[in-house]
């Protein structure tokens, strides 16, 4: 998985059929390089224009593949007793505009097969858009399946560039939606503030005054009177960073880490969760996390409390979805992505040799 944040590739291996859930056998995360993030980030802003075939764009996909396959290569050199059948690559979303039926993750399948010699399922958020459903979130069936058998209503709460909430109500119902912005403002600000690509330990925003006629601006957004489901591009906001562009740096981070906790806190859910459990990269800022404590007022855990890893979480997930691809399982439906019925979705390609028995589960 590499997400909206833009800081490398999450990698993990799980055991699963795409319904019951094995072993989550272990992890690893590799770094994108300052250069290639610098590259990725130019994408995203000229990807509504950009020509398919431009030289720089092809150089660029070709690179974060590779990255993906090396992080690949280094998860099966830790982990040599396990022998992988199948990979679920994400791709580096680089548009998501699904009220045009349009999402776009780049990333070259093909390439990662011929690498890793192992079929690939990707393009998980195509068919679904094409339907009529947001593309997105996608965690909400493995969110469930992790969390089989305990009482809602519960929400998992993803702080990756955008933010995205799962609730298990109290029937065992998904539901979900982009929350509005993650870490993705942030990230920019700190770094054109400091040089470091996030507020490392929240430090920026834990110094600095929240401007709060900046973030109820900001809220005013259509967005967030749209009902759920609903998704996020990573730059959907982006001018946010033109309504804090004349406060200090302390204060620019803390009226955006208010505006991400807002937004979530005024996200309307068919049941008020009796707990919080948050992933991503926004779990590890202690201003977001003491925000969400203070504004939901029930309790806000890290997902570690649950026996899961929050770093490999989304990687998990695309394994899950791989192998529910695979077997023509579900992978979003009405709850989580307004898609009219429940979808599968993904594509496979594969080069090289299939693995024995890779399909068997089906």
């Amino acid at each position: 998985m590499s997400g909206t944040s833009l800081d490398g590739v999450d990698a993990a291996l799980i055991e699963t059929d795409g319904e019951r859930i094995g072993a989550r056998a272990g992890a690893v995360t590799l770094p994108y390089s300052p250069a290639l993030r610098d590259r990725l980030r130019a994408l995203l802003d000229k990807a509504a224009d950009i020509d398919p075939q431009d030289g720089e764009l092809l150089a660029v996909i070709r690179a974060l593949t590779l990255r993906h396959a090396e992080a690949v290569a280094i998860l099966r050199a830790k982990y040599p007793y396990i022998r992988p059948d199948l990979i679920g690559f994400h791709g580096q979303t680089l548009r998501h505009a699904p009220e045009r039926r349009l999402t776009w993750q780049a990333g070259d399948a093909t390439l990662l097969s011929r690498e890793t010699g192992l079929p690939v399922v990707h393009d998980f958020r195509g068919s679904d858009v094409a339907a009529g459903g947001q593309g997105a979130p996608l965690v909400p069936f493995y969110h469930a399946a992790l969390l089989s058998g305990r009482p809602g209503p519960v929400a998992v709460l993803n702080i990756g560039g955008v933010a995205n909430v799962t609730l298990i109500d109290s029937r065992g119902g998904v539901h979900a939606c982009d929350t509005g912005p993650g870490n993705a403002l942030l990230d920019d600000w700190a770094f054109r503030h400091t040089g470091i690509a996030c507020d490392h330990d929240g430090a920026l925003a834990r110094a600095g005054e929240v401007r709060l006629d900046i973030v109820e601006a900001l809220l005013d957004d259509p967005f967030f009177g749209l009902p759920a489901p609903k998704s996020l591009d990573r730059l959907a906001f982006h001018r946010a960073m033109r309504a804090v562009a004349d406060l200090s740096a302390q204060d620019g981070a803390a009226t955006l880490a208010a505006f991400t906790v807002e937004a979530v806190a005024r996200t309307a859910l068919p049941e008020a969760p009796l707990a919080w459990y948050i992933c991503g990269g926004g779990r590890h800022n202690p201003v977001l996390m003491q925000g969400l404590a203070a504004r939901l007022g029930v309790p806000v855990e890290k997902v570690e409390v649950l026996g899961w890893n929050g770093d490999a979480l989304e990687a998990e997930c695309f394994g899950f979805l791989a192998a529910r691809s695979v077997r023509g399982l579900p992978i979003s439906a009405p709850g989580t992505t307004g898609v009219p019925t429940p979808m599968t979705g993904g594509r496979l390609t594969c080069t090289g040799i299939v693995p024995p028995g890779w399909l068997t589960a089906g």
